[in-house]
């Protein structure tokens, strides 16, 4: 099976503008990002619309290339990069450009979703623990999953689900295991060319969440799991703490 890991990084972020190019540990974020991709899949490469950070992965020997600046998600970005490869890859991975802590074994886990034959589309979860509290499973910033025996997603939702009817909410995370989404995706070459020419869905509009899409339009989600935590950097003060997050490590 042939793979290649897609970054998407645009410079126009609203929350944190120029975030690619923040320095992390002496690196740029999107440096970091492609570090952690490179020798785990057949290819890394960077999809960009901003000759600034064209230029940076050009600087540290990255693989990069331009695309439009009129993009609606990282998955238009991610497929027009793809068909300018004009290189058949059997999985293209979207590996998120504010990600600089994603793991080998992550990707490996999301990519050995495949070998299920009915796979069009796969993604990570991670199951929320009792020492993660009650404030965690409920933010509407991590979106949860229900899956279905054969680990396929089933629904994804901004809100807690399922719902523990006669639990007290104090004792749903010891009585359950609810599947906080971590945003790696994967997929067939010949489904990403059909999901991003899809229409935005109600629940999708509803939940503010595009896998709703592929979900309402009959697309089969196989779900991994893994017990990494990640740290998405959506905002100046994420930066710092990732900055902490590393000098920890390193020690």
């Amino acid at each position: 099976m042939k793979t290649i890991g897609i970054i998407p990084a645009r410079y126009a972020s609203t929350r944190f503008p120029a975030k690619p190019l923040a320095i992390l540990g002496g690196k740029t974020v999107i440096q970091r990002v492609y570090e952690q991709v490179s020798g785990v899949l057949d290819e890394a490469l960077v999809a960009t619309d901003d000759e600034r950070i064209f230029r940076a992965v050009e600087s540290f020997g990255g693989k990069v290339c331009m695309t439009s600046t009129s993009h609606r998600s990282g998955t238009d970005r991610i497929r027009e990069a793809y068909e300018n490869l004009g290189e058949h890859y059997d999985v293209v991975v979207n590996i998120q450009g504010d990600e600089p802590f994603i793991q080998h074994s992550q990707i490996k886990t999301v990519v050995s979703c495949f070998q299920d034959p009915a796979t069009q589309i796969a993604t990570l979860v991670k199951p929320f623990t009792e020492a993660d509290g009650w404030e965690a499973l409920v933010n509407p910033n991590s979106p949860k999953v229900v899956v279905d025996k054969d680990m396929r997603a089933l629904y994804f939702s901004r809100s807690v689900i399922p719902y523990l009817r006669g639990v007290e909410q104090s004792q749903w995370l010891s009585r359950h295991t609810f599947y906080k989404h971590i945003g790696l995706y994967a997929y067939r070459s010949d489904t990403l060319m059909e999901i991003t020419r899809l229409e935005q869905s109600s629940l999708e509009l509803a939940e503010s969440l595009e896998q709703l899409r592929w979900l309402q339009n009959g697309y089969v989600i196989k779900v991994g799991v893994s017990d990494i935590e990640t740290i998405g950097i959506d905002t100046p003060e994420d930066l710092l703490r990732a900055e902490e997050f590393l000098k920890r490590i390193k020690k």
